[in-house]
């Protein structure tokens, strides 16, 4: 699998490390119930088909990235940056 880091191209996705689905970018409030963050950090969605995750770009310029793809065919249909994804 390739995955086009916004910084520095086309790379193989062994330089990347998977961190998990993209939610993660969506934090409950801090004053958001117990419920809230135990569903935020406990559980997981496993989709097959299209989806938003986030990597780390571990083996070069250390980007955080949400990268959507197809978990079935593997195929990758997009990449930004974490930082701008949230806006």
């Amino acid at each position: 699998m390739r995955i086009t880091c916004p910084h520095c191209g086309d790379r193989d996705s062994r330089e990347f490390s998977y961190k998990g689905h993209a939610l993660a970018l969506e934090r409950p409030a801090l004053d958001a119930g117990a419920e809230a963050w135990d569903d935020y950090v406990h559980l997981r969605e496993n989709p097959a088909g299209e989806t938003r995750d986030l990597w780390h770009h571990h083996f070069g310029c250390g980007a955080w990235l949400v990268v959507t793809r197809n978990t079935l065919t593997h195929e990758v249909l997009g990449c930004e940056l974490a930082s701008e994804a949230r806006r």
